[in-house]
């Protein structure tokens, strides 16, 4: 018997408020200059762009609303990430530090396949 099973959707609502206010703290960070600002050498697409859609997907994510768009979007966006920036510097993530990218690409693709679910401006059931 799973005694978890009557918090599942409670549960979920909390993993996707946290990941997209994680997520939208990169954001920040890239935009507004806040949590140390961005690393040296960042090009300024990806101050700009990465940083729009972290913090603006991150903000949809965590609120519920157009989950299923902005979570597909940000997961694209790690993917990317980890491919131009990660992978190059080494065949394992734990070598090349790539970690992150690849769970929050997974992450957020699990999102966007099950939707917003419970505590969600949408309001939509997972």
């Amino acid at each position: 018997m799973n005694f978890l099973r009557p918090w599942e959707g409670t549960i979920y609502g909390i993993f996707r408020l946290l990941a997209g206010l994680l997520f939208m703290q990169h954001g920040l960070q890239k935009i507004f200059g806040l949590f140390g600002g961005p690393p040296d050498g960042v090009p300024a697409l990806v101050i700009y762009l990465g940083g729009a859609i972290e913090l603006v997907g991150g903000l949809l994510i965590a609120l519920g609303w157009q989950t299923r768009i902005a979570a597909f979007i940000a997961s694209g966006m790690m993917a990317v990430a980890y491919f131009m920036v990660h992978q190059p510097q080494g065949l394992f993530p734990i070598l090349n530090k790539g970690e992150p990218a690849i769970l929050y690409c997974w992450i957020f693709l699990l999102i966007a396949a099950r939707g917003p679910g419970s505590l969600s401006v949408d309001g939509e059931s997972a």
